[in-house]
């Protein structure tokens, strides 16, 4: 799996969530078009581990804690920007999304939640804010972010 297949894969996600807006709708259309036992959903949960495994994806951080941007906001993907975080029972830094934000959750340990979600879509409005969260164990979090905004108040 390289950067470009990545991209390949994440290209139609993308286009279908071009000018929609972000929010709760949106989370339900994805989550009918791309449920969790999905052949979408798997492929791009094997293309993750696949990727972390060879080094190029989640390659900042530590234990508990790596994530990574894999893909800056442009043409291709429709102008979302694309980064993963593998989470261990831990939190993130609190960050606001200007622009929204629309996560992808892959639980790694059956009973992991991303905040309060389990496997599947859901998708943060423009304007708000979270502190990321992963709890009852590890889970690997695909996020897009509308032009790669994001704003960190840690």
């Amino acid at each position: 799996m390289t950067v470009e297949e990545f991209r390949d894969l994440i290209r139609p996600i993308a286009a279908i969530i071009l000018g929609k807006p972000l929010e709760a709708q949106l989370a339900e259309e994805m989550n009918h078009r791309f449920p969790a036992d999905s052949p979408t959903f798997r492929a791009i949960e094997g293309a993750c581990r696949q990727a972390i495994k060879a080094g190029w994806m989640c390659s900042e951080g530590g234990d508990g804690r790596r994530f990574g941007r894999v893909i800056e906001a442009g043409p291709l993907t429709s102008g979302l920007s694309v980064d993963v975080v593998d989470l261990d029972d831990t939190s993130g830094p609190h960050h606001r999304h200007p622009t929204g934000e629309i996560c992808l959750i892959m639980p790694q340990s059956s009973a992991a939640r991303f905040d309060g979600h389990g496997a599947g879509w859901c998708v943060f409005e423009p304007g708000s804010a979270h502190t990321p969260t992963v709890t009852e164990g590890r889970a690997l979090v695909l996020y897009m972010l509308p032009e790669g905004r994001i704003e960190f108040s840690e």
